[in-house]
């Protein structure tokens, strides 16, 4: 049997009911287990970190469908190629930069030249945006599972206004009367795609 050592979370949902969460083999069993008893509704398995879709091919046994998992869900093998005398441990990657000569002639006045320079404004630019990158990211895994599971639910539309915008208190109350799993998930997910709001303490300062 080809077993996966992939460790990310996933969920199966069959319609709006959750079928299973954890890794994905024990998603794909436990999901495989409801088709047999019969389960007629649409079966879909996201994965969590991403919500996409992963498609398992449930045919055969409930040892045929582990068996094949492997192929979909193995951790990518990263392949690193030798390094010529000199090479930087942490890698390079050589790009063409277009700036205006005075942006140039500062870069090159900087300690280090303009490879340093350049590199410590884009840390320096990355760490700034880092808090607002993962809010974006996160909205966009939501939104992405809002839109494959409940997409016909009432206040869908409302709903992912007020994620992009930003309002958490009103997203919560308009998937207030989506099914429970459906509204548990979509809430478990916004715990990251919404800001921290600073606290009553910190506004009245």
């Amino acid at each position: 049997m080809t077993m996966t050592n992939d460790q990310n979370s996933y969920t199966a949902f069959a319609g709006s009911r959750r079928v299973a969460s954890g890794d994905l083999a024990s998603v794909a069993k436990a999901t495989k287990a409801a088709l047999e008893r019969g389960e007629d509704a649409p079966i879909v398995i996201l994965d969590d970190e991403t919500s996409r879709v992963v498609e398992v091919d449930f045919r055969g046994t409930a040892e045929d469908v582990l068996a094949r998992l492997g192929t979909i869900s193995g951790s990518p093998v990263e392949t690193l190629e030798p390094r010529g005398p000199g090479r930087p441990k942490l890698g390079v990657v050589a790009r063409e930069v277009t700036l205006l000569p005075r942006h140039w002639e500062w870069l090159n006045a900087q300690p280090g030249g303009a490879s340093v320079a350049l590199r410590k404004l884009v840390e320096e630019a990355r760490r700034g945006s880092e808090s607002k990158d993962r809010v974006r990211q996160a909205q966009e895994v939501l939104y992405r599972f809002m839109s494959i599971l409940a997409g016909n639910e009432a206040g869908f539309e409302e709903a992912a206004r007020a994620l992009f915008a930003g309002d958490r208190t009103l997203f919560t109350a308009l998937i207030g009367l989506w099914p429970r799993d459906l509204r548990a998930h979509a809430e478990k997910l916004a715990d990251s795609a919404f800001a921290e709001e600073p606290s009553t303490a910190t506004a009245r300062t």
